[in-house]
């Protein structure tokens, strides 16, 4: 079945939307690092801008152990495991909208296998797990058309768990040194 020509430059619009964001983090990474002087906002906005890369990360989680360090651990897993999720959104987005660009990929395929079979389970476990290739997860969910609040739900609650083992971690670190 061919798509309404709207949905299709939607769709396009969107992907390359999230492209130009995605090199546009890269090239400013080191700028973007300057916000945690912010405090809980700036680990906020470090985490969201972090994950919001497609395909491409930009290792967040090394910044979650440095601010664990420094900050209490937990209202940093919290703040960074929230913005990570809100990032995440920026692969759930790819996926409802470039669907076909994505589909013949083996990683991909298994990951939308996953989301089938298990869901709601398959975003939280995966959201635990510290991998690079999480955008397709989201790209799965949203190809899938799982709704983007059980998405993000799910998704936010995996990223604080991992988030608390990072900040935590960094904490744990830094009084074996001093």
């Amino acid at each position: 079945m061919r798509q309404p020509l709207k949905l299709r430059l939607l769709r396009l619009l969107v992907l390359i939307f999230l492209l130009l964001l995605t090199i546009l983090l890269l090239i400013y990474r080191e700028d973007i690092r300057k916000f945690s002087g912010l405090g809980y906002p700036g680990i906020f906005i470090v985490s969201l801008l972090s994950n919001a890369t497609i395909i491409l990360p930009i290792p967040g989680v090394l910044f979650t152990s440095a601010m664990g360090a420094v900050f209490n651990p937990f209202w940093v897993a919290v703040v960074a495991g929230s913005g990570s999720a809100f990032g995440e959104l920026t692969g759930y987005a790819a996926g409802f909208s470039g669907q076909p660009i994505v589909a013949n990929y083996q990683w991909y395929e298994k990951m939308r296998g996953w989301v089938a079979k298990y869901g709601d389970f398959a975003v939280l476990i995966l959201a635990i797990i510290p991998n690079p290739i999480f955008d397709l997860t989201g790209m799965a969910a949203g190809a899938m058309r799982m709704p983007v609040w059980r998405f993000f739900f799910w998704c936010c609650i995996g990223k604080i768990i991992k988030m608390l083992f990072f900040a935590y971690g960094g904490a744990a670190m830094i009084s074996v040194i001093y």
